[in-house]
């Protein structure tokens, strides 16, 4: 599948993100042990301001005006109008970087991913979705198309190390069942989430769909729901405390 341009219009479809995408703060604690001693940190692809420390001197950058607004509104920083291919920065200018759920969005992954190395002296994080695990989730059933769209999008954690250079240590996150960020995983024991249509207008890879198939998709499930399917076959995942599935961290030092 060819994706001609990856980024998601959040300019459009993203001013309710903030309020379905959220810290979950079992996640936070992740980014913040990566993080180390660093006490300056660039945020690319920014967003609303999920997983910034708040302990921290944070630099964002966001090129998304809806979501430079909802910053202001969480109280986060304001975010400077900048892309990650291009960041306005000296080298080595800031201790860590990171780049949460957003290198799929770029239009050039490898040289977002060499501009964050370029301005960053130490720990470079980057929390995105392995591609080649995206299918071990259950909605790989339902939603195949979906999840074709989103191995098209993700590049491999092998082409991001290789494009930060270094040394890489890639750290699975176990997700909670009451995840209070809203991509596709969270809701790996709340399959109704995905019947709320907010909730996917904040997971961007329903906006890839062909006109109707968003409606088709959602049918499915929604019949399996009703008819006991779902329940019979992953059930189990209402009481699972954890689901570690596609998301990583990627941690990589000069």
């Amino acid at each position: 599948m060819l994706i001609t341009d990856p980024a998601f219009n959040y300019d459009q479809y993203g001013h309710q993100y903030s309020g379905y995408r959220q810290t979950d703060p079992r996640i936070a604690a992740f980014v913040n042990e990566a993080l180390g001693q660093a006490q300056t940190v660039l945020n690319v692809g920014a967003g609303a301001g999920s997983y910034e420390p708040a302990d921290k001197y944070v630099v964002a950058v966001e090129p998304s005006k809806v979501m430079r607004a909802q910053r202001l509104k969480r109280d986060k920083v304001p975010a400077i109008d900048a892309k990650a291919g291009d960041l306005p920065f000296d080298d080595n200018a800031f201790d860590a970087a990171m780049a949460m759920v957003t290198v799929h969005h770029w239009p050039d992954i490898r040289k977002g991913l060499q501009e964050l190395r370029r301005v960053t002296k130490g720990p470079v994080l980057v929390m995105t979705f392995d591609p080649g695990r995206l299918d071990h989730f259950w909605n790989a059933r339902y939603f195949p198309e979906l999840i074709a769209i989103e191995k098209a999008r993700y590049p491999s954690i092998d082409f991001i190390c290789d494009a930060l250079g270094g040394n890489s240590r890639v750290i699975p996150i176990p997700i909670p069942l009451d995840c209070t960020d809203g991509f596709q995983e969270a809701f790996y024991g709340r399959p109704e989430a995905f019947l709320d249509e907010e909730v996917r207008r904040a997971q961007s890879a329903w906006g890839f769909l062909k006109e109707g198939q968003e409606a088709e998709l959602v049918q499915r499930l929604a019949g399996d729901l009703a008819s006991g399917g779902w329940e019979q076959q992953y059930g189990h995942f209402r009481h699972e405390p954890t689901f570690t599935g596609a998301l990583q961290l990627i941690v990589t030092m000069p």
